[in-house]
């Protein structure tokens, strides 16, 4: 009987991931107490940081919270910090709690008004140069202003929408001017496996540049990413002056990121190129013609409430009337209230997607809170700062750029913006020096990690989807699809983080 329950035991534990991670977790738990015992604290802070990147680095074997919460609930059971500081952690940063709990949800409930733009973009404009630069602009637009991973999200869902019409017609061997029953003799639209292929690159190159897109916008305001607010708030800007603030480097590089998209359509380069098959944009037009024709005029009343909704939005993060958060929730009352949402139930769907990753940030101000208690980062904090000021924020962006790539960019922007804060409030640094060093880590964290899944959250999203696997877009062609924008956001950002217009 004990070895049946241990038994159990050992199957549950992190669930399906594979056996050799499980092991490793627990070898983790296991040297932790013994490396503090041995050799102090310091260097099992070090220690527990490198693991802690692994969970991130291994999110498509086990989401990080589970293995990353056991780790810090044992940095407290032994002595590496304390309940009070991971609070005290927790308070510093409860803005970006608030953003991802409150406004992701927010976004949720105007899906609709979304899915419908960039619907019209994707069976409206011809040209796959003119139409992926589209993408990757409404994207960056979008993201400006929401969360980028719930832009990531709506890009997902149209895809998923627009796979799902091409496969009720592909499975039924042909389609219906007007009918989406399949299987009938008279004007079908033949669909082939050339046609499939070619549909899946294209849907691919569509979902890349727009993933890229959220990146580009992120990063030039305070609400585009989470470690945005972080940063805004540890520093003291609002939303124009975040915006400000970063952008003699964000609009550099917004416009080399918009032009390589289009020079990636036209040269079809790292597998962008793709177009769209005839019969596909013939069965996805009449789809969405139906579409509208079935939109009754309560379905067009919700999309009106949402547009009024986002003019709201967009105003009150401008005038920062309120918290970023509080602006979400006000969303979420307005659509749902004017939309006839009042199931508890359905409202809870929308909080599916932020809490996860909500929890998981808790976790990781937890950790920053090891690095605190335990000064790790404060000696290359330190040799930074002894670099002539020219080339300290080159350093930052260049470290920040690459722990990103492999770690999450919340993650390291948490633990850089926080310890130059107390560089400031020791006297090392000036206002001014401490604001050039923020843009330098806001932006380091933000461009260099798109490099791969790992760094960024929507990216990580994208590849967890539903979409992924109809589309054959796994973690190796991410990589290289990303590689071409990876270089050059990163030269451009390094460049205008060194020689400031």
């Amino acid at each position: 009987m004990p070895s049946t329950v241990m038994g159990g035991f050992a199957a549950n534990f992190l669930g399906n991931a594979p056996r050799w991670y499980k092991q490793l977790i627990l070898l983790f738990l296991i040297i932790n107490p013994i490396i503090v015992w041995i050799f102090g604290p310091a260097l099992a802070g070090w220690v527990l940081v490198a693991q802690f990147i692994f969970t991130l680095a291994m999110a498509l074997k086990c989401y990080p919270l589970l293995p990353g919460g056991l780790l810090a609930v044992e940095a407290l059971l032994i002595g590496m910090t304390s309940p009070e500081a991971v609070y005290h952690e927790l308070l510093i940063n409860f803005p970006v709690i608030l953003l991802l709990m409150f406004m992701v949800a927010g976004i949720y409930f105007m899906k609709e008004l979304l899915l419908v733009t960039f619907t019209q973009i994707l069976v409206g404009v011809r040209s796959k140069s003119a139409l992926s630069l589209l993408f990757c602009a409404a994207a960056a637009l979008l993201s400006a202003f929401l969360d980028a991973l719930t832009v990531t999200a709506v890009i997902i869902s149209v895809a998923v929408g627009f796979f799902s019409v091409y496969h009720k017609v592909a499975s039924g061997k042909g389609y219906h001017h007007g009918d989406h029953n399949a299987g009938s003799d008279d004007s079908v639209i033949e669909l082939h496996r050339e046609d499939l292929e070619e549909f899946r690159a294209f849907l691919r190159s569509l979902l890349m540049h727009g993933a890229i897109g959220t990146a580009l916008g992120g990063v030039c305001t305070m609400v585009g990413e989470p470690q945005n607010l972080l940063i805004a708030k540890t520093v003291g800007w609002d939303f124009a002056e975040f915006f400000l603030a970063m952008m003699h480097v964000s609009i550099p590089v917004l416009l080399a990121g918009l032009t390589m998209c289009w020079i990636l359509e036209k040269r079809r380069w790292f597998g962008y190129g793709a177009r769209l098959p005839k019969p596909v944009r013939q069965v996805l037009e009449e789809f969405a013609d139906n579409e509208r024709k079935k939109r009754t005029k309560a379905d067009q009343a919700a999309l009106w409430i949402q547009a009024i909704a986002a003019g709201i939005l967009v105003i009150g993060l401008a005038f920062h009337l309120a918290e970023v958060g509080l602006i979400g929730l006000l969303v979420i009352i307005l659509i749902t209230s004017f939309t006839g949402v009042t199931d508890e139930h359905q409202i809870g769907k929308a909080f599916q997607e932020s809490l996860p990753f909500t929890s998981l940030l808790v976790v990781f101000f937890a950790i920053v809170a090891v690095i605190h208690e335990q000064h790790l980062f404060k000696p290359i904090i330190d040799f930074v700062l002894t670099l002539p000021m020219d080339q300290q924020p080159a350093m930052f962006f260049i470290a920040n750029g690459l722990l990103s790539m492999i770690s999450d960019n919340v993650f390291v922007a948490t633990i850089y913006i926080s310890e130059i804060r107390q560089a400031l409030d020791a006297g090392v640094i000036t206002q001014a020096h401490f604001e050039n060093l923020a843009v330098s880590i806001n932006t380091g964290t933000n461009l260099p990690s798109v490099a791969t899944p790992n760094g960024q959250a929507a990216f990580l999203f994208l590849l967890t989807s539903a979409i992924a696997p109809l589309v054959r877009l796994s973690y190796g062609r991410m990589v290289v699809m990303a590689f071409p924008y990876t270089v050059v956001m990163s030269v451009v950002g390094l460049l205008a983080v060194v020689f400031p217009l």
